[in-house]
């Protein structure tokens, strides 16, 4: 791998870990307009289920990015 393909990559799994951020922070928004002051307090599954999934890809895209970081500081990429 070339020294441009390996920053190119690095720069795609920061940007997942970016977009994986807002993904979570928009399914937080819309859970927590399930609960008083404007809903019910009772969180719709598919709501539940959404910022689950969003949590899981950003906890994914963080691990794959220490990796590749750790990477590049062991000397490896």
């Amino acid at each position: 791998m070339t020294d441009e393909e390996a920053r190119a990559e690095e720069a795609r799994a920061m940007e997942r870990v970016l977009d994986a951020t807002k993904r979570v922070q928009t399914a937080f928004t819309s859970l927590q307009s399930q609960f008083p002051p404007e809903g019910a307090g009772k969180p719709s599954q598919f709501a539940l289920t959404t910022f689950d999934a969003a949590l899981q890809e950003l906890e994914d895209a963080q691990a794959a990015f220490d990796e590749m970081l750790g990477d590049l500081l062991d000397g490896n990429r």
